[in-house]
C-alpha cells in the first residue's frame, strides 16, 4: 500500500484565513494546532503563475505559489511538503517559510536511503512549526499525517 501527500502545514488560524482566496482550497485539521491544505489539481491551478515548476524541486509546488507561501508566513511559520512511498521505495521534500521569507529547507530524501525517521524532510518541516513528540513517536505521528494515507482521504476529512 502507498503513501502520497503534498500539502500545505500551518497553525489553524493562520492556514484557514490565508486559504480562504484559494479557489479550491480545503483545509483539514492536524493535531497541535495545526491544519493541513492538501495541494489538488484546483489549488494548483489557482496558485500558479503560469509556470509549472518552481525552483525549489518540488512536484506539485507550482511556480508563483512560492511567493504566496511567503506571504503568508508573515503571520506565523508555513510548511510546504510532499511524500510519495509505494513498497518501501520513494521521497520526501519539505521546505519551512517564516516571516516572509524561506526559513529552512528545502530538504530531500529518498527512502532508498537510510534516515531516521526523526531527521526526514517532513519531521524537520514539523520542528520548524513547533511540533512536539512524546516518548516513541516522531514528529509524522505526532500531528496524526499517518490518518490517511493521500489527498483524497485529508479532502473527505476537512472542514472548508
Amino acid at each position: 500500500m502507498g503513501y502520497e501527500l503534498q500539502a500545505v502545514i500551518a497553525g489553524n488560524e493562520l492556514l484557514r484565513a490565508a486559504s480562504v482566496g484559494v479557489l479550491g482550497a480545503r483545509v483539514a485539521p492536524l493535531r497541535q494546532d495545526l491544519s493541513l491544505m492538501p495541494m489538488t489539481d484546483e489549488v494548483f491551478d489557482a496558485v500558479t503563475d503560469g509556470v509549472t515548476a518552481g525552483a525549489l524541486g518540488f512536484w506539485r509546488l507550482s511556480g508563483g505559489f512560492e511567493r504566496l507561501l511567503a506571504e503568508w508566513s508573515a503571520a506565523g511559520p508555513v510548511a510546504y511538503v510532499e511524500a510519495e512511498y509505494f513498497g518501501g521505495v520513494g521521497e520526501q521534500r519539505a521546505a519551512v517559510w517564516a516571516d516572509g521569507v524561506l526559513a529552512a529547507g528545502p530538504w530531500d530524501a529518498s527512502a532508498k536511503k537510510w534516515f531516521s525517521r526523526a531527521i526526514s524532510p517532513i519531521s524537520q518541516a514539523l520542528q520548524q512549526l513547533g511540533v512536539r513528540t512524546s516518548l516513541g513517536e516522531d514528529e509524522f505521528e505526532a500531528v496524526g499525517l499517518d490518518r490517511h494515507r493521500n489527498n483524497d482521504g485529508w479532502i473527505s476529512s476537512s472542514t472548508s
